[in-house]
């Protein structure tokens, strides 16, 4: 690990300050002078395998105090970016209208990473390919911008099928924020200039040309809180992974309905471990609405799903296992006690 410069902010107004103090859109977020600290789940791996050199940390954790509340109420849920994975699970509100959330929670990495783990880091995690993660390929453009992409004619089974560029096929690895993205949720961003509010969906940047820019942060900036409206109890969220513990998806689906009288009012379809980004999938949902809910419809919003997608070498299988999932899950989902 290279050395850095620490400081611990007490506040909000002085993790700011003491972020902007180094910010600079100039280098490549591999390289970006300075790095805040929440759980440390990932940015410290990353730092040991020289993949991120911040010169500076600035650790946001008493930023806790204020940032990391649970609000649940008629009107819909207010999450705090510094609450842990683990509280988030185990609101009994949390689980009761947006079981979604809570499965997405329960279902990402080990119990003890759970614990440590802040929303805002977690939706924030960078792809677990093993081409960034390992400084001694040259070729990722993720991490050396014009470069290549090793994992193109490399070892891909883990990689994306949807949202890809020429430029880059990394997966996008977390669960958590298909949640959100499946559920219209906004997210609050704290900078020197106040405090915004986007859609989640536009958060996260499609590698295109420039994979290396992967958010729509500004430098300095910082995740404050995550919002959804209204209630949703008939969701979930399915998981497929190589083993039942500690592992990211080979495919998942976060799916929310919302179901009147036997009929479909409302579908919410959002995809993992098979897209470059927190996947919408909006085709797939259009098919639903209106709709009675049967196996053969189930099939052809799967279908749908991945209408767009584009297999290689060692991922295509993850196509015929998407629509599987999202088939799946809808089943389920239709059929919960609520």
């Amino acid at each position: 690990m290279r050395s850095f410069s620490y400081q611990k902010a007490t506040d909000p107004g002085a993790a700011l300050r003491a972020l902007n103090a180094a910010a600079t859109d100039s280098r490549p977020l591999t390289e970006a002078a300075a790095q805040p600290l929440a759980g440390g789940t990932t940015l410290l791996d990353l730092m040991k395998l020289d993949v991120m050199r911040p010169a500076s940390i600035v650790n946001i954790t008493p930023l806790a105090r204020t940032w990391s509340a649970v609000d649940a109420g008629v009107d819909g849920l207010r999450l705090g970016a510094l609450a842990k994975m683990s509280d988030v699970a185990a609101h009994p509100e949390v689980q009761r209208s947006y079981p979604v959330v809570a499965d997405s929670l329960k279902l990402a990495a080990s119990p003890q990473l759970r614990n440590m783990a802040t929303l805002g880091g977690n939706v924030l995690q960078r792809t677990r390919c093993s081409y960034f993660r390992d400084v001694s390929y040259a070729n990722c453009n993720k991490r050396n911008p014009g470069s290549g992409c090793a994992a193109m004619d490399g070892v891909n089974r883990m990689h994306a099928v949807l949202g890809t560029s020429n430029q880059c096929i990394a997966t996008y690895p977390g669960d958590f924020a298909q949640a959100l993205i499946a559920l219209d949720a906004m997210v609050e961003i704290t900078g020197a200039s106040g405090t915004r509010s986007m859609p989640f969906a536009q958060l996260h940047k499609a590698p295109g040309n420039s994979p290396q820019i992967e958010t729509s942060l500004q430098p300095g900036e910082l995740i404050s809180a995550f919002t959804v409206s209204g209630r949703w109890p008939r969701s979930l969220y399915l998981k497929v992974r190589d083993r039942q513990s500690y592992e990211f998806a080979l495919s998942s689906a976060a799916v929310a309905l919302d179901v009147q009288d036997g009929v479909i009012s409302d579908a919410r379809v959002a995809l993992g471990g098979v897209a470059t980004v927190p996947w919408r999938a909006r085709e797939a949902e259009a098919l639903l609405k209106g709709r009675r809910f049967d196996d053969g419809l189930a099939q052809r919003v799967a279908e749908a799903a991945f209408a767009d997608a584009t297999g290689r070498r060692h991922n295509g299988f993850k196509i015929a296992l998407g629509r599987r999932v999202v088939a799946r899950a809808l089943q389920q989902a239709v059929t919960m006690e609520i």
